[in-house]
């Protein structure tokens, strides 16, 4: 009671209520003065744009022209709509019929004011980013709108754009495999459309870059995200990363497969013979009678739940009364006296299916080193240095051998080691047409929130090369990393963020902490009137599925539009072969057929339609209803082959059927809200086994003592409020572990995203040629300070500097020896020979500029060099930095076990590292201009570029790096030579990207040796 009122407090005083309060004046303005531009010629309407560019330029703000603004985008809609306009969209006519209602304008409003708008499925958010999009336009800094697919994006930007195009602003849209010159144009446009992945690794490419020339993006004005919960949460948990091909691969898959295939079959052989022993222990369990389960019996389906927690046999024994309460007491007992070992030992590998992990036990680690007994054993680096160090018989030389070979050996084990822990989890933890599925020899994840196929991306940390030998397609190299940003720092980089979805309100507090997004939930154009039913839920999978299919028929049968979500592949095809057997024609939507997706959805709100979707929440396409849907109720009881217990009190329009509760509440309400807009009537139900995931994993065990206690037999069905309640509280810790996963993503790329600004900021002024020769001054001056800090601390007697030390290091800086008479160090000083090691380098220094200048009285080559030394430097050191700053994050976790805080932790070391990179930087920098030179190129050839591949998203731009990609290395001269590599220098007239190719081949540059 006491909730129920507070809930009716809530809907008459709540935030909803105060944000609609405080919008409807602005909304009575727009209307009040969109009259005035009813009598404009459409050339009039369109000159708008200009007056407001002036006016904004003039000092007003875009609160203030928001009014006129939103005034002339609503007018413009109206006219198109009026005259049935229409334009195409992916190669079809589409007619323009919407004019915006109040309740959009309310969303249009918020998305100015840089919130999030919370609209329910089908109210037009497409539509309402219209406005903002138009009038933060107006700064001339481009207006981005980002979305989840590239067939939104293009759809969108040809729809919308219509409208917009008519009001005199240009868009453009940016799709996977777009030319960089192509997407360029599409930022350079008033409005840009296109996925989050695009934009973001777009980001990471314009910072590889060799010419300021190739850069796509400009300013990070205004975004609108659509979808904006799947984009910023979902998708927060894994960074954007752009990846190239090591030069050599050391990984070891298909060499271990057979090794652990072998595990894993002892180990399921040992599982069946448990499970067999269970079941004959629990056989008349089974029928229905009350069985004591002995303490030998507990144990064995301990271990099975450790060794093959997913063993369908297993799942079939936990749904007899009272074993999974047995197993928890039986582990929580081994736990409580520190003995999990014990229970553990007669397994080869543990599965730690919650936390996504699989460790070996000591039997596994016997088999796996039964033919190589040092298997796992790893040299001590710290003994072996110390041994080889202290060999006095050993010359430097020797010595740097074998700590080489020492080195190698660790590195190559511990490459092992990796491998077979990958291949373990590759084989328990991942499955066909879940995770991921087969395509054309290659392995595709299938996106966990959407459904999607990701063919751009790869797991991390060698677990892709695991699947792709554990289902023996080509084993790809292993990938280093180019360039990263995690997908929160990438959109706080924008001056002003919104977003759009139809759920928001439940990650609200996330949206406020992480991106200072305020949510304002918008209310409908039409009242809801979907009717939510309570969950039903059954003791096993089969049962489930058997009620699932049967109410499917029963609503074809009565000519109801029925939509089944399903959180797999394999769920879909299942169902799918199912409703086969029973004869009813359906569509089935899911990554596999992922092509189809716009028509199958079109076709879903037909009479008697049925699709199959797998993770529907998100796909960004309106399900309408078929108008004599609505008439179905009268035709009903004049059928004689309808009984009336079939159609009695049941609801027309969309049919949602949920197969299982995804670990997200937003993503069951996406799969809700497909039924009922615009207020169309609809139904939505979800069907539940224990046997899912969720609740296998999460659920709180009381909802199994309850099915115990009320002697569920089975095919019965429990249907309460509780259960419903219960499941949402699962998915609530499942959320709150998941939001845990994002914050610590991010506390830790907040401290690499400092350091990614400096670099990242260094490079843009090089690349853009601001104050090169003041920059390498500064550098040059921080080298030799820098070797006189290692080798002569002026806190410590001249007699003890390291003379020769310091003369071999500056040598090799300058390429000169140290200006300085011997013991000339011990009259002098520290500041005395600090100056004039200084001076000299400077010396050389110009005189290098000099002669660089005398070659060319038109071209700064001085400058050129230094681009390209800067250029050079920075991203061969940048990418080993940020590859140490991986190995060091994925071991820093252990020093909690020594009461230290791994965050505190990383922050002090890789700010050490970075240190070391900037020393190192304008050290490599210093030396690279001193022996580079700039000379004619060599005798032309093709060239040869490193692949890269971009990860986290949908396949990417441009699959191979740029010429003069970081990947090569700038290499010194030989010794004693005065020759050095150089620079290339364009002898030949450059070829236009449409002229003819100059090989001969009567083919355009761009389409022959342009295409690489």
């Amino acid at each position: 009671m006491v909730k129920g009122l507070l809930g009716k407090l809530e809907a008459l005083f709540g935030k909803q209520q105060k944000d609609v309060k405080r919008l409807r004046p602005l909304v009575e303005r727009i209307k009040e003065g969109r009259g005035a531009y009813a009598d404009l010629a459409d050339d009039a309407l369109r000159a708008k744009r200009d007056e407001f560019v002036t006016r904004h330029a003039d000092g007003e703000s875009l609160d203030d022209l928001l009014p006129e603004a939103y005034g002339v985008v609503w007018e413009a809609c109206r006219r198109l709509s009026e005259r049935q306009a229409s334009w195409p969209v992916w190669g079809q006519d589409m007619v323009w019929d919407m004019v915006p209602y109040d309740v959009q304008l309310m969303g249009a409003i918020v998305l100015h004011e840089g919130k999030i708008a919370e609209m329910a499925t089908g109210e037009g958010k497409t539509l309402v980013a219209i406005m903002p999009l138009y009038l933060n336009s107006l700064a001339g800094r481009g207006a981005h709108l980002v979305t989840v697919n590239d067939y939104l994006a293009k759809r969108d930007a040809q729809w919308m754009g219509g409208v917009l195009e008519f009001l005199g602003c240009s868009v453009g849209f940016i799709l996977g495999e777009m030319t960089p010159e192509d997407r360029r144009e599409a930022y350079g446009c008033d409005v840009t459309y296109g996925t989050n992945n695009e934009f973001g690794f777009d980001y990471l490419r314009d910072n590889m870059v060799v010419q300021s020339s190739h850069l796509v993006h400009r300013d990070f004005h205004f975004a609108i995200v659509d979808e904006v919960d799947s984009v910023l949460i979902d998708e927060a948990r894994t960074p954007l990363i752009i990846s190239g091909a090591v030069d050599k691969s050391t990984h070891q898959f298909s060499e271990l497969n057979p090794r652990v295939q072998r595990v894993v079959r002892q180990q399921m052989k040992i599982v069946n013979d448990w499970l067999s022993h269970a079941e004959r222990a629990l056989r008349a369990a089974q029928k229905g009678e009350d069985v004591a389960i002995d303490d030998e019996t507990a144990l064995m389906l301990l271990r099975v739940s450790r060794g093959a927690p997913k063993n369908t046999r297993f799942r079939k024994l936990a749904q007899i009364p009272g074993v999974l309460e047995t197993v928890q007491r039986t582990e929580e007992a081994f736990m409580r006296d520190k003995a999990m070992w014990e229970a553990d030992e007669d397994l080869l590998y543990v599965v730690e299916e919650k936390n996504h992990h699989v460790d070996l036990t000591e039997k596994g680690r016997a088999i796996l080193a039964s033919e190589e007994k040092e298997f796992f054993v790893l040299p001590d680096l710290a003994v072996a240095a110390g041994d080889i160090r202290g060999d006095e018989d050993l010359s430097v030389e020797e010595k740097a051998r074998r700590m080489a070979v020492v080195e190698q050996d660790y590195a190559v084990k511990n490459e092992r080691i990796s491998n077979v822990d990958q291949l373990l989890r590759a084989y328990s933890l991942y499955e066909k047409d879940v995770e991921y599925v087969i395509q054309d020899g290659k392995v595709i994840i299938v996106d966990s929130f959407t459904g999607r196929l990701q063919p751009g991306r790869r797991f991390s940390d060698g677990l892709h090369q695991a699947l792709e030998a554990k289902e023996s397609v080509t084993v790809q190299k292993e990938t280093q990393t180019l360039a990263t940003v995690t997908v929160q720092n990438f959109f706080r980089m924008y001056a002003k963020l919104s977003g759009m979805t139809g759920t928001a309100e439940t990650e609200e507090a996330e949206f406020a902490g992480i991106y200072q997004l305020d949510v304002v939930v918008i209310p409908t154009h039409r009242p809801i009137a979907r009717a939510d039913h309570d969950d039903v839920i059954y003791k096993t999978k089969k049962e489930k599925y058997k009620a699932i299919v049967d109410e499917v028929e029963r609503l074809h049968r009565l000519g109801l539009p029925v939509l089944v979500g399903t959180t797999t592949v394999e769920v879909s095809e299942l169902l799918s072969r199912l409703l086969k057997l029973r004869g009813i024609n359906h569509n089935v939507l899911n990554a596999k057929q992922h092509k189809a997706e716009a028509e199958i959805v079109s076709e879903a709100g037909r009479v008697g339609a049925v699709t199959i979707a797998t993770n529907m929440a998100g796909r960004g396409t309106d399900i309408k209803l078929a108008p004599e849907i609505l008439q179905l109720p009268t035709k009903w009881p004049s059928d004689p082959d309808l009984p009336p217990e079939m159609f009695e009190d049941q609801v027309t329009g969309l049919q949602i059927i949920g197969t299982e509760r995804h670990e997200s509440r937003r993503i069951d309400r996406q799969l809700r809200g497909r039924s009922g807009r615009q207020g169309d009537p609809g139904q939505a139900i979800f069907f539940l086994s224990l046997e899912d995931d969720l609740m296998r994993l999460f659920s709180p065990e009381r909802i199994i003592k309850v099915m115990d206690r009320l002697g569920v037999e089975e095919g019965e069905v429990i249907t309460h409020g509780m259960v419903t309640k219960a499941i949402e509280k699962a998915q609530v810790r499942v959320e709150t572990q998941n939001y845990e996963i994002r914050k610590h993503l991010l506390e830790y790329d907040d401290v690499v995203n400092k350091q990614r600004e400096v670099v990242y900021e260094l490079r843009r002024s090089a690349l853009t040629g601001d104050d090169l020769r003041e920059r390498m001054d500064d550098f040059l001056e921080n080298a030799v300070d820098g070797i006189l800090a290692e080798h002569a601390n002026p806190d410590d007697a001249a007699d003890f500097w390291d003379m020769d030390g310091l003369a071999r290091d500056y040598q090799a800086l300058v390429l000169a020896p140290v200006p300085l008479e011997k013991d000339e160090h011990l009259e002098t000083g520290h500041d005395h020979v600090r100056d004039k090691l200084t001076d000299f380098a400077r010396e050389r220094f110009q005189a290098k500029q000099e002669r660089l200048d005398a070659q060319s009285a038109e071209v700064p080559l001085t400058d050129q060099l230094i681009k390209f030394v800067l250029i050079q430097v920075l991203d061969e050191n940048w990418r080993d930095h940020l590859n140490e700053l991986i190995m060091l994050r994925s071991g820093i976790g252990l020093r909690s076990y020594g009461q230290r805080n791994p965050l505190v932790e990383y922050k002090s070391e890789s700010f050490t590292l970075f240190e070391a990179l900037m020393d190192k930087l304008e050290r490599d920098a210093v030396s690279l201009f001193f022996r580079a030179e700039l000379a004619p190129p060599p005798p032309r050839k093709a060239p040869e570029v490193d692949r890269m591949q971009t990860q986290h998203g949908q396949v990417s731009a441009y699959d191979q790096a740029a010429a003069g990609s970081p990947t090569q290395k700038a290499q010194g001269p030989p010794p004693g030579s005065d020759a050095a590599p150089r620079p290339v220098q364009r002898e030949t007239p450059k070829v236009g990207r449409n002229d003819p190719c100059p090989c001969g081949s009567g083919r355009k540059y761009k389409k022959c040796c342009g295409a690489a």
